[in-house]
């Protein structure tokens, strides 16, 4: 083989390996900071617990928000159709968080309870996020949810 076309089929050939590893460390980055959302029953059931971190989804059961008299941290519940997860957060709660709402929160796994390191809330009395519509229909094993719920309002 010709130096000049040996040379040329080693670079070719780096430039191939040097592709492959960056598409693979972008692959695990990715892997690493992608974030699931799950139901309480689905917890409960064992779904997510394959996942460090993970998103649960549901309505803040009512009566259950208990805050401590000293600090930030706050304890409330959970529910869906059929599960029910306790979940223990310190911080500053969104302005729409409370009884019978909507809540989306962040976090891990911590024994039979969820810890969450950020919660989010609904914004307006008809939305719910695509992905926690979808999480929630399949929870309740086809059971008919509001399809207008999953739009915005038309401003």
């Amino acid at each position: 083989m010709n130096p000049t076309r040996k040379r040329r089929l080693t670079i070719v050939l780096l430039v191939i390996v040097a592709a492959v590893i960056a598409v693979g460390l972008t692959v695990f980055a990715l892997q690493q900071n992608m974030n699931y959302l799950f139901t309480p029953s689905q917890v409960q059931t064992g779904e997510a617990s394959s996942y460090k971190t993970f998103r649960l989804g549901g309505m803040v059961k009512a009566n259950s928000i208990q805050r401590s008299s000293d600090s930030l941290k706050v304890t409330f519940t959970v529910v869906d159709a059929s599960g029910s997860m306790p979940v223990e957060y310190t911080g500053i709660l969104p302005d729409l968080f409370r009884d019978n709402q909507s809540v989306i929160a962040t976090g891990h796994m911590d024994n039979a309870r969820f810890i969450a390191t950020e919660v989010l809330a609904k914004h307006d009395e008809t939305y719910m996020p695509k992905e926690l519509k979808d999480a929630m229909a399949k929870a309740h094993e086809g059971k008919a949810i509001n399809e207008t719920a999953g739009q915005d309002k038309p401003q």
